[in-house]
């Protein structure tokens, strides 16, 4: 993640993951706040520019690999590939599929995997839409 997507002001914090910027609730917020401000590596030392990633890998102008820090959660006892699951089976069983690959950047025949494997039944997402004011 560029550092450009983390927008820490003094009331808020928000990240660009897509078109509209997500709000992070805190603690997450503070972290945020941490990590935006004291990004460290030591592919850092000697280089002719500040990196744009937010979470510094090993050679210079490179992100962090994902299998680093799922290692470093799981030795803290958080799973982030079961939550990621789970939250994405509970998307799949509240919205249709075809809003779900949208939202997500996924294939639609995905999201319909996911929408049956969930058993996800979006007629009640359609009810809350009609029931919107206009």
């Amino acid at each position: 993640m560029p550092i450009e997507d983390v927008e820490a002001g003094a009331q808020e914090v928000r990240l660009h993951l897509g078109e509209a910027p997500v709000q992070l609730p805190e603690p997450v917020a503070a972290l945020a706040r941490v990590v935006a401000a004291n990004r460290k590596g030591h592919a850092t030392i000697g280089a002719l520019a500040p990196s744009p990633w937010l979470f510094l890998g090993g050679q210079p102008g490179r992100p962090i690999s994902t299998t680093q820090p799922t290692q470093r959660l799981n030795q803290l006892g958080i799973r982030p590939n079961q939550a990621r699951s789970t939250a994405l089976f509970q998307l799949a069983t509240e919205i249709p599929a075809g809003i779900l690959a949208r939202t997500l950047g996924i294939h639609t025949d995905i999201a319909v995997a996911w929408q049956r494997l969930s058993a996800g039944d979006w007629a009640t997402y359609v009810a809350e839409v009609s029931r919107r004011s206009r």
